[in-house]
C-alpha cells in the first residue's frame, strides 16, 4: 500500500505545484492577473499555492523512501516524481493553455522518461 500512498501523494503534490508554478501565467492570460501586478504579489500567490505541494511532497518520499521501510531508493522515488511531473504538466497544458499542442517529440520526450522508470527500477 505504500507505493500507491506515495504515488498518490507526488500526483497531488505536482498538481498543487504545477498551478503555483504556471497558473499565474493563465490568470494574466484571462486577465484575472493585470500586467503590471508586482512580481511579489505573483510570487506570494505562488507560494500559498506550494505550502500544500509541501504537506503532501514530504510525506510521500519519507513514506516511499526504503531508508524509511518505503518500497522506493532515492533514485527510483525521484524518477517517478519527474514522470508524475511532466505528465500533470502535459494535461495542466492541454486542458489550461488551449493555443498549446502536443507534437511527436513531446511524445518522444515522455516515452524517454518512461524507459527511464523502467531502467531505474531494471535490477
Amino acid at each position: 500500500m505504500k507505493q500507491f500512498y506515495t504515488i498518490g501523494l507526488l500526483l497531488v503534490a505536482n498538481i498543487f505545484m504545477t498551478f503555483a508554478w504556471y497558473g499565474h501565467l493563465k490568470l494574466q492570460q484571462i486577465n484575472v492577473i493585470k500586467d503590471n501586478t508586482p512580481l511579489y504579489i505573483i510570487i506570494l500567490l505562488s507560494w500559498m499555492l506550494a505550502l500544500p505541494e509541501y504537506f503532501c511532497q514530504i510525506p510521500a518520499n519519507r513514506i516511499g523512501f526504503d531508508g524509511n521501510g518505503g518500497p522506493f531508493n532515492i533514485m527510483q522515488l525521484k524518477v517517478i516524481q519527474e514522470v508524475i511531473s511532466l505528465a500533470v504538466f502535459t494535461v495542466f497544458v492541454t486542458v489550461i493553455f488551449n493555443g498549446e499542442s502536443l507534437h511527436w517529440n513531446h511524445l518522444a520526450a515522455f516515452i524517454c522518461l518512461v524507459m527511464a522508470v523502467f531502467f531505474v527500477f531494471y535490477k
